[in-house]
């Protein structure tokens, strides 16, 4: 099934869901390392799902203010294709796992400024909403009109809130490379819903 757009579906913690979401048409499948989320997957578990998902699907390891060594670790035993870091990792603890494709996810506010992009050397960046002491994962959408009118200088990912329901005014406002979503098409923490993943890609065919 070809969608006019990419989309990843995060905190995947069950195979049926990975692969569920990958025949309706995700291209990427996000697993959380990040022990404090409610996704949580331990990497013997990620590894055991990743190994069964079709070829053409690319697991994403997301990790938060983690080690270095640490995500090299995981990311090697899990076989990742890319790293999602969704904390405060600086320029050059993104520039030391170059050797992966690197998605750097930002907390957008109505003073973001795209300027402090630049020194960051990587695949992509997400954006998502700024919640305190959390890192993604909320449900929780910001002003996408923030980023409407901003030149990047990476493909955008956008995050933060995106269900059935707005996926359609989230691409004609931003025009994102991909969305991201997680929590719309939960029926709890990690456990996804056929019905609202079905709902949700359906809204997306629909898109002009």
């Amino acid at each position: 099934m070809v969608h006019p757009i990419r989309v990843k579906i995060c905190g995947i913690t069950r195979l049926e869901d990975g692969l569920r979401a990958a025949e309706l048409g995700a291209c990427a499948l996000g697993f959380i390392f990040y022990k404090k989320s409610q996704r949580y997957i331990a990497p013997d578990q990620a590894k055991k799902i990743i190994t069964q998902l079709p070829p053409l699907v690319i697991p994403v390891g997301v990790f938060v203010n983690e080690t270095e060594a640490d995500v090299e670790r995981i990311a090697k035993y899990c076989h990742l294709s890319a790293i999602q870091l969704q904390g405060e990792e600086s320029p050059a603890y993104c520039l030391k796992l170059s050797r992966y494709r690197i998605i750097k996810a930002f907390r957008v506010k109505d003073d973001f400024n795209p300027g402090r992009l630049s020194p960051y050397r990587v695949s992509a960046y997400l954006f998502d909403a700024l919640q305190d002491k959390q890192y993604g994962g909320t449900g929780k959408q910001f002003d996408w009109k923030i980023l409407s009118a901003k030149k990047f200088e990476k493909p955008i990912i956008l995050s933060g809130g995106i269900s059935a329901q707005n996926v359609r005014d989230a691409i004609k406002i931003v025009h994102p490379y991909a969305v991201d979503l997680s929590s719309s098409v939960e029926k709890s923490p990690g456990k996804k819903d056929k019905k609202k993943l079905i709902a949700f890609f359906d809204a997306l065919g629909r898109v002009k």
